[in-house]
């Protein structure tokens, strides 16, 4: 098996097992701070990483255009949902929705789902709201909210840079497998964060 594929699916495996902790970065808390808090916010609960992750993961599968167009429209997408959220708009069941998107995602990755890609922008998009609305509702009051919001799109675009990194592995068919086997994993943890909000 080829070092370079196996250091690359080994970090990426031992990544998602560290992420699959009982936690959500959505819980209403927050400390004071502009473009560091919120760069450093979306990367502090694995639901929001995982998903983020998939994203980029499932683009380069589909490969052009979706490989840079699902990762470009999510966070402004998401931009929108964080402004909604900053406003006070309400939105139903936020938590849920960002728990089924990491279910959701991960069975993209794991089956290498091949959708048109209006429709799979149609399943981000959906996503890209409630992510970003839990972020904005999150803002802390004694934040800057323009330096906060751009913080942590930049964070989830890195986090879909890693996605594509990581996907980029199926060019080889041992990396395909591998890739798919690691979106299995990420399905798996969403089943649990659905469970959690259910049982909460």
């Amino acid at each position: 098996m080829d070092v370079r594929f196996q250091t690359t699916f080994s970090l990426a495996l031992a990544m998602a097992l560290l992420m699959a902790m009982p936690a959500f970065a959505h819980t209403g808390a927050g400390a004071a701070g502009g473009l560091a808090a919120g760069f450093l916010h979306p990367l502090s609960g694995p639901d929001h990483l995982l998903a983020m992750v998939s994203v980029g993961i499932w683009g380069a599968q589909l490969g052009a255009p979706a490989i840079w167009l699902l990762p470009i429209a999510f966070p402004l997408i998401m931009a929108l949902g964080g402004t909604a959220g900053i406003i006070g708009l309400p939105l139903t069941a936020t938590e849920l929705l960002i728990a089924i998107s990491v279910l959701v995602l991960g069975v993209m990755v794991a089956q290498a789902r091949r959708l048109p890609l209006a429709a799979a922008l149609a399943i981000i998009g959906v996503f890209a709201i409630a992510h970003g609305h839990a972020h904005g509702v999150e803002l802390p009051q004694s934040a800057d909210a323009v330096a906060f919001s751009t913080g942590f799109v930049l964070a989830t675009g890195s986090l879909h840079a890693l996605g594509i990194a990581i996907g980029l592995l199926v060019k080889w068919p041992r990396g395909a497998l591998a890739v798919r086997c690691l979106g299995s994993l990420v399905a798996a943890i969403g089943i649990y964060f659905v469970g959690a909000y259910a049982v909460a």
